[in-house]
């Protein structure tokens, strides 16, 4: 992706960030079924300096950094640290194509590392929800590996 194109989707994802970020003030973070929420007991840059330890540890590749801060900062707005790491294993992923190609609009993989109300937050959309999305069975072999890996690496991201 060329430099121009990176800020547009930086500055696409901030603009729809800030405007959730608004109208979740007034509300607390909601659980769902479907997003994975961890309180974690370090700063969002040790979250992520440990989150892509863990994800480097096992070989993945980190893809791209979103700093949502740092671009809602560029058109004038301001917003707590706000990171969004996209990495994947091209191995499961492709496996996972294989079956149904559509799987490719959550691939690679995303983790949100948030600073909300003086608490750091990882999230993650839950593997059997992307299963249920696209038609692929939850418990299929490579979505519980991508489970199980996603526990482990917010784990080692979020714990003191």
């Amino acid at each position: 992706m060329d430099h121009m194109a990176s800020l547009a989707v930086g500055f696409a994802f901030s603009a729809a960030l800030l405007s959730a970020s608004i109208s979740a003030r007034a509300q607390p973070v909601a659980p769902s079924e479907d997003l994975v929420v961890v309180e974690s007991a370090n700063s969002v840059a040790e979250t992520e300096k440990r989150l892509i330890g863990a994800l480097d540890a096992a070989g993945l590749k980190l893809a791209a950094r979103v700093d949502h801060a740092a671009n809602a900062e560029g058109v004038g707005h301001k917003l707590p640290p706000t990171l969004l790491l996209i990495f994947g294993n091209p191995k499961a992923g492709t496996v996972l194509m294989e079956k149904n190609r559509t799987v490719g609009i959550d691939l690679p993989l995303k983790a949100l590392i948030w600073e909300a109300e003086g608490k750091v937050r990882l999230a993650y959309n839950d593997p059997a929800y992307l299963a249920r999305r696209h038609g692929l069975d939850e418990v299929d072999p490579v979505v519980a590996q991508v489970r199980q890996a996603l526990q482990r690496f917010t784990s080692a991201a979020t714990a003191r």
